[in-house]
């Protein structure tokens, strides 16, 4: 029997790409899943295609740049199942743009849902799990937050920023059982890319990752990496795991 039997997940974002895997996976294996996104038909898509298996899922309806959203996310899943083991906040936007376009817009998007949206799944999850004594937080941060490109100055300041908080944050959990890791995808096959505006940034990128250039990682791949950092004993806190594709460099 998986570890992960009767625990409970929150996933942000959970509506496609890596939210949607990792969804399935913690199901797979046990695990009570609470799928939170916008899109509330394609929550409910995922929550009928995991009715066979183990785990027991349940939907909410969630704008992760809505603080009382996000906490009455947290609520729910406390009231339905009892507790939060684990948060993934994995909600996120790339509508990548050279500064020079002036998209101020995409640029506010980037950080309430990049920075902000992290910032209120912690603020909603931590004291339920100082009271369990227990808990794992984990974020989505990228490549981007370690390397910065040409049009992703504010995309790769925002992932800058959610790896700096987790790494505070776990400075400052040091000692207690509850468990932070960022995760930090390379290029994977998600939705993602479809928020880009910028007809340049789209040239650039079939002209670096088009057919042929590069073969994304699956979404799987990374749920493969949350799942990973979950199961490590209690003793053992994997900060961040870094995945890319082997032709990236």
């Amino acid at each position: 029997m998986s570890d992960m039997n009767g625990k409970t997940i929150v996933i942000t974002g959970a509506s496609s790409g890596i939210g949607e895997a990792t969804a399935a996976k913690f199901a797979g294996e046990g695990a009570n899943v609470v799928l939170a996104a916008r899109r509330k038909d394609r929550l409910e898509e995922l929550q009928n295609s995991l009715q066979d298996k183990p785990g027991k899922v349940e939907i909410k309806q969630t704008d992760v740049t809505s603080k009382d959203e996000v906490h009455e996310l947290i609520q729910f899943t406390v009231d339905t199942f009892g507790g939060v083991d684990v948060l993934f906040n994995n909600a996120g936007l790339m509508p990548l743009s050279f500064m020079e376009k002036g998209k101020v817009d995409e640029w506010e998007k980037m950080v309430d849902v990049n920075i902000k949206g992290v910032l209120y799944g912690i603020h909603a999850v931590l004291p339920h799990m100082q009271e369990q004594n227990s808990g794992h937080i984990i974020t989505t941060s990228s490549i981007a937050g370690h390397e910065i490109m040409p049009s992703g100055a504010v995309y790769c300041g925002t992932k800058f920023a959610a790896r700096v908080i987790m790494e505070g944050l776990g400075k400052e959990l040091a000692g207690t059982d509850i468990r932070t890791t960022s995760i930090s995808p390379g290029v994977v096959d998600t939705e993602l890319t479809e928020t880009i505006t910028d007809e340049d940034v789209l040239e650039m990128f079939e002209k670096n990752f088009g057919k042929g250039k590069m073969t994304p990682l699956d979404s799987k791949d990374i749920a493969e990496a949350v799942y990973y950092t979950v199961q490590q004993p209690k003793n053992v806190d994997v900060n961040e795991i870094i995945v890319r594709p082997n032709n990236q460099g």
